[in-house]
This record gives structure tokens, C-alpha cells and sequence, in this order.
């Protein structure tokens, strides 16, 4: 057991401590050694046998070891022994304590790395001053270590910090060749800012040979430094005949399976280092240094960045190369299409011409011919046949005419159930022949837009005849009309026919598109009656659009055209309503807010007034013709189109031009107020305005109207500053 006697520390605090160890058998030796060595201020272990003095060994450092020679067990000669083979008391300084010395002895504890003996009974100054040599020898060789250490981490940090700055040169070196690289899609810039980056701060000569898409060598760029090492680089681009010999340029093709060079190449060496990026190889750079200082690192960095962007500028050059291809096939295709449609142009005027006589030489035919059945029959052949090639040639001719923007509508007040009335009759013929029946959904009330009522017609016609062509003989077709929460014309063609096969679905409107058909081609036609109706559709401001199922299932299309709204029959009006008066103004309010258009119009239609309600600025100006409002309450923030566009098109409109135009809005600021009047407004309500006010609005304005003689032009507000100031 370690024997550790108390002991008060009369040396420097702060001082730094080494450790003693007192290896003796006898409680009273170890207790004289300790009062001895206690006043040099160290700590001091005491053991009493070879063992536990080992034991402590593997726990602590000492400065020096006192080891009696005679102890059982195991003698001090064989603990020295033990001693010596842990590597941390190796050259621990050892005094061996013995009553007796002789030469034998003596040499025996030399060899195994005595440093002294002292005699019992020993002098106290004596082992005190000894044993401080060896404590005062041991602390110095511990701050020399530690000295050394903290060199040792200096000179560390040192060259870390040397590092940590190359790194960060270098990086921003290459984060600027990056950027200047790619700052340029052009191949043969970049190739220049190459060699400019690399003559002359690295190298003294190079050359770049870049390689076309058949692999031989094509742009070559020089450089070298003039004037000397330190003087600008002089590019110059020329064929270089004997820049690369076969051999290099075959090497380099290779290059791919090949690392690059590393290490630094002796001074005026000539180095081949190759373009490659993804596997593909670009080019070669040739270098010439005279210096074996190169940074040969940064120089392959530099080159492995620089065939990244001479990627980036080839792959841009082939987009652009394949841009111009494509608009040169563009131009092709939109030059066939001209002539395309010049050809079906041509073609149906050329098939009209015959069509003129034979139609009237048929005629005559009926007027002179007898009674005999099988002329009949024949002149009713002819006439039929005659009829589906003259609808025939009127398709194609209509085609040509919308892809070369011919047509033009012509547009006027219609009410859509005499359309669909006269499409009826146009095809019925074609359906009595085929027995269907036709069930007609439309309302009541008239249904009021603008369009070409011929156009539209031949819409709702093409739709029954593509119907009835596809629809079994017997079947069941549906036209309906009804007008949708949005404002719009819905006009629904339904059948219980073949359907449209999914994969023919998105493309039914391209021209010349048809379904599968029989080797009879039992349904006839050229594939453009569907493309007819979408054209004209849009020509009318509308949609179109077909849904079905699939084979077997029929099909529904649905055209969505901008109306005016379902006028409402007096009959339907409610019985407990208020009696209107006579004598009112056609009020048009625009206003997204649903409640707040609604009540507005309700308020205004117990003051008299005509009203209609709409959501949006589109919907505002397809109304105005038709419904030629006398007032227009109109919001600012609409959607799409807001309120001061709404307003510039409404004055610029025959029927809205002098009519009163009130903006009713939340922005209140002068400027919003000034940029209302320039729109063309003449008041200005903010909201929540005075529901007595708007009709005090309207009231002085018909007052004026009314005053104002039958000659002079209708009356328009123009106070807008003045109107706003009341509020």
C-alpha cells in the first residue's frame, strides 16, 4: 500500500511541484526521508515494497526515485530493473539507499542506471541538496519540453495560417478566372482570357489548340509574354503548323484515359495538358515555363475551369447554330402553310366555277323533264351530291380565308335562339334523313349578344352535322342554351353517338383531324368542319371545347360565347315586387364584388331604373353596345382590366360615349380622383357612398339632359372635382 503521510506544503504556491518517490520497507525510514525532502516543497509518495512502487510508476512522473537496496520480496536492484522497462521512467534519475556499499554493488547499480548511492545513516543536507539537483534538473526539462511543444504549435499555426492564406489567394484567383471565363459564350474569347490569365504570371509561352466536332485540330491561339517574363501577354491566332506534332495531338484525343501531369516540370519544359470536361476532350493547352517555381497546381485548377467554360460557350454555339436552324425550318413550314392555304383558296374558287352551271344546267334538267321516274330519281341524285360538294368547297374556302385573317364579322344585335332556330333548319334535312331525334333546350327569354348571326349559325350548324354524322342512324341528339353564373352564352351539341377515342381527343379541332373511319368512309367530309367552328368561336370572343367518354359513349361540346344577359320576360318578375316608374334611366353596374353589384342594382331598380349587374371589364364593354346604358356605376379595382382601361374603352364606344360615368370605388386620394377624371369619369363615390347621393347624381344629370334642346349634344357631367369635394 502507498504510504502518504500528511505534510504541510512550505514552498511557493505558485511554484511548479514534481513528484518524489521513497521506496523502504521500514514505516520509520520513510518517515525521516519524508521530514527530510518535505521542506524542498514537492510531493512526496512513499511506498514500502518494489511492487507498489511500480504501481505508482504507472501513475505518476517523478523527478527522481529513492530505492533501498535491501528490501523482501523484491530487492531494489530488481525494482531499478522493473523500473527501467516503462518507457516513462526509463531515465528517471534512481539513489539507492543502503546501509553497506561495496564495488560489486556499486557496479551493479550503475548498470541498471543508478545515478548515486547515499549510506545510512545518511546527512540530511546532503540528501536534500541531492535530491533538489535532481528535482531542479527535471522541472527544467519539463519547461524545455513544454517550450518546445509551444514552438512546435507555433511553427504549426504558422504554417497552417500560410496555408489557409494560399488557399484562400488561390480560391479567390480561380472564383475570378471562373467568372471572367464564363463572362463570354464566345469559344474564341475565352480561349484568349485563357491565355492572358496564364502568360505571364505562370507560364512564359502558350498555345491552345481547340478540336472541331470531328475530332482535328481547329482554332489555334498563342501567346506569350513580351518585353521579357514580367511584360503583358501577346495573343495572337494563327494556324500554328508546328504548334502540335501528331504524336501530341493523338495524345491528346486520348487524353480522357490519361491523368494529367503533376509535379513541377524541370525550367523551359513543355508540358501537354489537355481540355477535357465529362469525358470529352476540347483541346490542349502547350506550356512553356522558365521558372521551377511554377504553380503548376493552380495551373491545372485554371485549365480544368477554362474547359468548363469553353464548354459552356460550344454547347451555346450549337444552341444558337440550332436556334437558326429551326427558325430557317419555321420559315419553311409557315411558307408551306402560306401556300397551303393560298392552294385550298385557289382550289375551292377554281371548284366553285363548275359547280355555278352544273347546279343551274340541274335546273333546267327539273324544269323540262317528264314525268319519268328515273330522271326524277337521277336529277335528285345529282342535286344532293351536287349540295354536299358546294358545303364541301364553302368549308375549305372558309378555312382559307380565317388563316389568312379574311374574314370579317359582321356584327349586330342577335338574340341566339333565332340562331340556333335557323341552324335547325339548315341541317334538318340531313337529320330526317338519318332519323334522329333532335331535343332543343333553350329558354324562354331572348338571349342577347353581338355577332355575325351567319357565322354563328354555321357554328351551331357544323356542330348538328358532325352530330348526326357520327350518330347511329336513329339516335339521340341534344341543342341546348343557357346562360352561365359568369355571364356567358353556353351553347351544348350532345349525342349518344360513336365517341371520340381518347388519343383524338386533344387534336378534334386541328384541321383534316377525323376519327377512324371505315374503308366505306360511310360519314364523308374533309376534316375541317370542326376547325371551322373553334376559328370562328374565337373570332367571336368565345371558347369551344369536347368532352366524351370514350368509344361508344357519345360525345358533348360546348361553345362559350360573351353575351349581353338573359333578358328577363315581365311575367317572371316577382308579384310582390314594387311598381316600377315609367320613366327611368338604363343604369350598367360593374363591380367584381358580387353583394356589392347586386345591391347597388337592387337599390337603383327601386328608384326606376333599367339595371344590369356585371363582374368584370369585359363583360362591361360587351354590354354597352347592345344594352346602350345611359349610366355606368363602375368599380376601379376590377381584375384583369381595371377601372380607368374599363372607362378609356367605354368613351371610346358610339353608344357609351356621352353617357354618365361614375367611378364608385375605395381609392380616395386626390390622385386617385385625378386619374379617374383623365380616364374619363365624371364623378368620383367613395366607398361606402350615399345610396341618396348616386341618385342625386342621376338625378340632376337626366334634369340636364332633359333641359337641354333636341339639337345639342347629350350632356356630360364634367364636375368630377367639384362632385368629390361634397363628400
Amino acid at each position: 500500500m502507498p504510504l502518504n503521510l500528511p505534510s504541510d506544503d512550505l514552498g511557493d504556491q505558485g511554484s511548479e511541484r514534481a513528484s518524489i518517490l521513497i521506496v523502504d520497507d521500514l514505516p520509520e525510514k520513510l518517515l525521516v526521508f519524508r521530514t527530510v525532502l518535505e521542506d524542498l516543497g514537492h510531493e512526496i509518495i512513499c511506498v514500502r515494497s518494489g511492487g507498489e512502487a511500480l504501481k505508482e510508476i504507472l501513475r505518476h512522473e517523478f523527478a527522481v526515485i529513492l530505492l533501498d537496496v535491501n528490501m523482501p520480496d523484491i530487492d531494489g536492484f530488481e525494482t531499478a530493473g522493473l523500473i527501467r522497462q516503462y518507457k516513462r521512467s526509463a531515465h528517471t534519475p534512481i539513489i539507492f539507499v543502503t546501509s553497506y556499499v561495496d564495488e560489486m554493488q556499486t557496479i551493479r547499480g550503475y548498470s541498471l542506471g543508478a545515478v548515486d548511492y547515499i549510506l545510512s545513516p545518511m546527512v540530511p543536507e546532503i540528501l536534500r541538496s541531492k535530491v533538489k539537483v535532481f528535482v531542479d534538473l527535471h522541472l527544467m526539462q519539463r519547461r524545455l519540453r513544454r517550450h518546445a511543444d509551444e514552438r512546435v504549435e507555433l511553427a504549426r499555426a504558422e504554417a497552417a495560417r500560410a496555408v489557409a492564406e494560399e488557399n484562400t489567394r488561390r480560391s479567390s484567383f480561380l472564383s475570378e478566372a471562373s467568372r471572367v471565363l464564363s463572362g463570354s459564350l464566345d469559344v474564341e474569347t475565352a480561349a484568349q482570357r485563357l491565355l492572358e490569365m496564364l502568360v505571364p504570371q505562370f507560364l512564359a509561352k502558350a498555345s491552345i489548340v481547340l478540336f472541331d466536332e470531328q475530332g482535328e485540330a481547329g482554332l489555334q491561339v498563342a501567346a506569350e509574354a513580351a518585353g521579357g517574363p514580367a511584360g503583358p501577354a501577346r495573343v495572337s491566332r494563327s494556324a500554328l503548323p508546328d504548334m502540335l506534332a501528331e504524336s501530341e495531338l493523338a495524345a491528346l484525343r486520348d487524353a480522357k484515359a490519361l491523368p494529367m501531369p503533376v509535379g513541377a516540370p524541370a525550367a523551359a519544359a513543355r508540358v501537354t495538358l489537355p481540355l477535357v470536361t465529362a469525358g470529352h476532350v476540347l483541346g490542349g493547352v502547350i506550356a512553356e515555363s522558365d521558372r521551377h517555381d511554377a504553380d503548376w497546381g493552380s495551373i491545372h485548377e485554371l485549365i480544368a475551369r477554362a474547359a468548363i467554360a469553353l464548354e459552356n460557350a460550344r454547347l451555346y454555339r450549337s444552341v444558337q447554330v440550332e436556334i437558326e436552324e429551326r427558325r430557317g425550318v419555321e420559315a419553311k413550314l409557315q411558307e408551306s402553310n402560306r401556300r397551303k392555304d393560298e392552294f385550298l383558296a385557289m382550289l375551292s374558287h377554281e371548284l366553285r366555277n363548275p359547280l355555278a352551271p352544273i347546279r343551274t344546267a340541274l335546273e333546267v334538267v327539273r324544269r323540262l323533264s317528264t314525268d319519268e321516274p328515273k330522271l326524277h330519281w337521277a336529277t335528285d341524285i345529282m342535286g344532293r351530291q351536287v349540295s354536299h360538294l358546294t358545303r364541301l368547297v364553302e368549308d375549305l374556302l372558309d378555312v382559307a380565308r380565317i388563316n389568312q385573317g379574311k374574314i370579317a364579322l359582321q356584327t349586330e344585335s342577335l338574340d341566339l335562339r333565332d340562331v340556333l332556330a335557323h341552324s335547325i333548319e339548315t341541317v334538318k334535312p340531313f337529320l330526317e334523313a338519318r332519323r334522329h331525334h333532335l331535343t332543343r333546350l333553350v329558354p324562354d327569354a331572348p338571349v342577347w349578344m353581338r355577332g355575325d348571326f351567319a357565322r354563328l349559325s354555321q357554328v351551331v350548324a357544323n356542330l348538328l352535322n358532325n352530330a348526326s354524322k357520327y350518330t347511329e342512324e336513329g339516335g339521340s341528339i341534344e341543342l341546348s342554351l343557357m346562360v352561365s353564373a359568369e355571364g356567358q352564352a353556353v351553347i351544348g351539341v350532345s349525342d349518344n353517338g360513336i365517341g371520340i377515342d381518347a388519343d383524338l381527343l386533344p387534336n378534334v379541332f386541328e384541321l383534316f383531324e377525323q376519327g377512324k373511319r371505315t374503308l366505306d368512309r360511310s360519314q364523308g367530309g374533309l376534316g375541317v368542319g370542326l376547325t371551322l367552328v373553334r376559328r370562328l368561336v374565337e373570332l367571336h370572343g368565345g371558347t369551344v371545347e369536347v368532352t366524351s367518354e370514350g368509344p361508344g359513349a357519345g360525345s358533348q361540346f360546348r361553345v362559350r360565347l360573351p353575351c349581353v344577359s338573359e333578358a328577363v320576360h315581365p311575367d317572371h318578375a316577382a308579384a310582390n315586387e314594387p311598381a316600377l316608374p315609367a320613366v327611368g334611366c338604363r343604369v350598367l353596374v360593374v363591380d367584381d364584388n358580387r353583394d356589392a353589384a347586386e345591391a347597388a342594382a337592387v337599390f337603383l331598380a327601386m328608384a326606376g331604373h333599367e339595371v344590369k349587374a356585371v363582374g368584370e371589364g369585359a363583360e362591361a364593354l360587351a354590354s354597352a353596345p347592345v344594352f346602350a346604358p345611359d349610366v355606368i356605376v363602375l368599380d376601379i379595382g376590377l381584375p384583369v382590366m381595371d377601372g380607368y382601361e374599363v372607362a378609356r374603352r367605354l368613351r371610346g364606344l358610339q353608344e357609351t360615349r356621352s353617357s354618365l360615368l361614375i367611378a364608385l370605388t375605395g381609392y380616395g386620394q386626390r390622385g386617385d380622383r385625378d386619374r379617374a377624371r383623365d380616364a374619363g369619369f365624371d364623378h368620383h363615390l367613395t366607398k361606402p357612398a350615399e345610396p341618396d347621393e348616386l341618385l342625386a347624381i342621376i338625378e340632376t344629370w337626366r334634369a340636364a339632359r332633359a333641359a337641354a334642346p333636341a339639337d345639342a349634344p347629350l350632356p356630360r357631367a364634367g364636375n368630377l372635382r367639384d362632385a368629390t369635394s361634397r363628400r
